[in-house]
């Protein structure tokens, strides 16, 4: 019932800016200082769906959604299978026809994300990965210190630069990311946006990782290479703590309340 066919990309819709309010934003800022020393290491897992999400969210009985939109390369995951199936990112996606299991021991010729990557993902490597694929190690954040990721081979690895996490497991933290998320970064900032929408779009929480990273994102995709993208994403740092800290700073300088002008009033009184 058309559940193997595939279609190209059209157009694809700009998101909204997010603008971190609230508690989410409070847990940005706490995390910042220790994201800012991190940011050269691509952290992700794949525990990342909500409570009770099963296998079909998402799918419909519509043909136009069962129908598997056809990536602009090759997309496939390192497998630890440290993390539980039905909410792994990674497998969701396999499930959906977009990605496929690399197994262990055999060589990508693609470009891997990776914290062995000695450089940042940048547009400049769109046309490598265009012609050769993209993946994602596949591990959970509990066991990611133990994880032998020497095991993952692959012609090209990278980093990932600064962005934030939108999955329930570390919404607003800092470079935490799953495995689809960090796929969808990628996707986006080697100029495949309505590819990166499409992966995003089977998780409820997909879109808005794009929404609350999109300025960053658009930042990305428009430097030149690695080196490029690294002064960027500093100058972006660097502006967002002194955004945080003139918060901070307006927040020390508000006008007492009404009830602590009595109590001072009251001392005066009292002094008298």
């Amino acid at each position: 019932m058309g559940r193997n066919k595939k279609r190209g990309f059209g157009g694809h819709n700009q998101g909204n800016r997010g603008d971190g309010k609230g508690h989410r934003r409070t847990k940005e800022e706490r995390d910042l200082a220790e994201c800012s020393q991190q940011v050269e290491r691509l952290d992700i897992t794949d525990e990342s769906e909500e409570d009770g999400d099963s296998e079909v969210e998402n799918e419909t009985s519509s043909e136009e959604e069962n129908e598997i939109p056809e990536m602009p390369c090759r997309i496939a995951m390192f497998d630890f299978n440290q993390c539980d199936p039905k909410r792994c990112s990674g497998r969701k996606l396999q499930r959906h026809g977009l990605m496929s299991t690399i197994k262990m021991g055999s060589k990508f010729p693609g470009l891997v994300l990776s914290p062995t990557g000695t450089s940042t993902l940048s547009p400049a490597d769109r046309e490598f990965i265009l012609a050769n694929g993209l993946a994602v190690v596949d591990c959970s954040w509990n066991q990611v210190e133990g994880t032998p990721i020497h095991r993952v081979k692959a012609n090209e690895h990278r980093l990932l630069p600064f962005l934030i996490a939108a999955n329930p497991v570390n919404y607003g933290a800092p470079c935490k990311l799953t495995c689809a998320e960090a796929l969808a970064a990628g996707l986006w900032i080697i100029n495949e946006i309505p590819a990166a929408e499409v992966l995003m779009s089977k998780f409820k929480w997909g879109p808005n990782f794009l929404t609350l990273n999109k300025e960053v994102l658009e930042v990305y995709r428009a430097c030149k290479d690695s080196k490029d993208l690294i002064a960027k994403q500093n100058e972006y740092l660097k502006r967002i703590d002194e955004e945080h800290k003139r918060e901070r700073d307006r927040g020390m300088d508000l006008p007492p309340s009404e009830s602590e002008s009595e109590e001072e009033e009251e001392t005066d009184e009292d002094e008298k």
